[in-house]
């Protein structure tokens, strides 16, 4: 019996990183080969629970 087998491609990361208490988001996009940089205040890395759990919610939504 034949299995189809699930395959996973990595599109994009990002990471957040703290450096002397400034936030950077860094997004590496490997379709596009690019990177991107922009730094990101201490309240916006506070809410970023937040904004995940609205792109879960639209998911659940159907968009």
């Amino acid at each position: 019996m034949e299995t189809a087998t699930e395959r996973t491609t990595v599109l994009c990361t990002a990471e957040l990183i703290e450096e002397n208490g400034r936030f950077t988001l860094v997004v590496r996009d490997f379709v596009r080969d690019t990177v991107q940089r922009a730094e990101v205040s201490g309240g916006a890395v506070d809410r970023l629970p937040y904004f995940l759990s609205l792109l879960r919610s639209k998911q659940r939504a159907g968009y």
